[in-house]
């Protein structure tokens, strides 16, 4: 597993915009991922060898497909090894949840704790003073969960609060910063370790012109595990980088099999409806507005003004988004760099895309660029999942420079 080395957390220089008491921020991020880079280039040729397809329209599409996605480099758990030591999941039919499960398992758990392991040496606090432990997967199924594993993984304390998240899909990120959030703010001191571990392992299957959309995941998913430390009330030396101001949560009535995936024993079989992006489309705004407004005078805030970290579940979603809201070109430049250098990788994939916020904020000011416009104070960080769940954070960056 690569896992990041890099501090994630702010500068050591005083924030340039102080947290509100009582408010949740992240106090640090991480990530770390498997070691299988595959680049897209490669993607079709691999696929199509591995599992033994000769269709020359399967393979067309795919080819389409992973240009569209936009999509230039992915981690995955999945490789050759796996593929010699268990053959049948390249092939129709058979039942393999078992042999999926138990790689996946051993390696959701493995990237968790290392993207933890990795955000907690940058935050410069101690496992010991972890309370509280939320654990977001979409991609295993056992008990005990991932969230106890994680905690031994990690030696943190036998009493330490467990919270998990299961099956949240691409909204799962977000869904539990919004959960860490009410911890943090809930219980005086709360430091919470938020972690995300996702691999499409337990999705793998070879191509069949009866699901042409999976290959969509082929050309779009990646693997991976986030991490983030969230409390209130910042100590001296720990240096914050968002304030979570607000958190709203929204099913759409009647789009449950937009994203729709099901357990069997030849894996997880998942779809994604067409309409998904005209669905955000249609929604977002009313979604966005609500959530301006828990700020006061918030609703006078233009979109331009706000900075925008947004899952980038595919180009589509995003170009959907800039349309609907007139966005600068700019503004979502943080997702479409997460969704190149990573894929869509589920519910990590908002840690990464906050981790690139992070960097351009300190490009800025090392340019000493900042007031240009671009470093906004107040945004919104936003995921889409099975429902459709819309959830939405109002957020602060405190590494912003402040306006005079």
């Amino acid at each position: 597993m690569v896992s990041n080395d890099a501090d994630t957390a702010a500068p050591k220089q005083a924030s340039s915009l102080a947290p509100n008491p009582g408010k949740a921020t992240i106090l640090a991020l991480g990530h770390a991922f498997p070691q299988q880079l595959v680049m897209q280039d490669y993607v079709v040729d691999g696929f199509m060898k591995n599992t033994n397809c000769d269709d020359p329209e399967l393979k067309e599409k795919l080819t389409r497909l992973c240009k569209t996605t936009t999509v230039k480099t992915r981690y995955v758990v999945m490789s050759e090894e796996i593929l010699r030591s268990y053959p049948e999941l390249a092939q129709e039919g058979l039942p393999t949840m078992k042999q999926r499960l138990d790689i996946s398992n051993k390696a959701v758990t493995q990237m968790a704790t290392e993207a933890s392991l990795a955000c907690v040496r940058s935050w410069g606090g101690a496992l010991s003073s972890v309370t509280h432990l939320v654990y977001v997967s979409s991609s295993e199924a056992r008990f005990p969960g991932g969230d106890l594993h994680l905690a031994r993984a990690l030696g943190l304390s036998p009493d330490v609060r467990r919270v998990m998240l299961a099956f949240a899909g691409c909204s799962g990120g977000v869904a539990g910063l919004r959960v860490a959030k009410g911890l943090a703010e809930s219980c005086p001191g709360a430091r919470v370790l938020l972690a995300t571990s996702e691999t499409t392992i337990v999705g793998f299957r070879p191509p069949s012109p009866d699901r042409p959309y999976d290959l969509v995941g082929v050309a779009l998913f990646g693997d991976g595990a986030g991490a983030a430390v969230i409390g209130a009330d910042p100590a001296p030396g720990e240096r914050p980088l968002f304030e979570l101001h607000s958190a709203l949560q929204r099913f759409l009535p009647g789009t449950d099999k937009t994203i729709e995936g099901r357990l069997t024993e030849e894996g997880i079989k998942f779809q994604l409806g067409r309409e998904l992006p005209h669905l955000i489309e249609a929604h977002v705004e009313d979604f966005c507005r609500k959530l301006m407004a828990e700020r006061a005078g918030g609703e006078g805030m233009g979109y331009d003004d706000m900075f925008w970290a947004v899952h980038p579940g595919g180009p589509a979603i995003l170009t959907k988004m800039e349309g609907r809201l007139g966005l600068g070109g700019d503004k979502l430049r943080a997702s479409r760099c997460a969704l190149r250098d990573f894929g869509n990788a589920s519910s990590n994939t908002i840690v990464y895309v906050l981790e690139n916020m992070v960097e351009e904020t300190r490009r800025r000011k090392a340019a000493a660029e900042a007031g240009d416009g671009e470093d906004c104070e107040w945004g919104l960080i936003l995921a889409f999942g099975p429902g459709i769940t819309f959830e939405g954070i109002l957020a602060r960056n405190l590494q912003a420079t402040a306006r005079a």
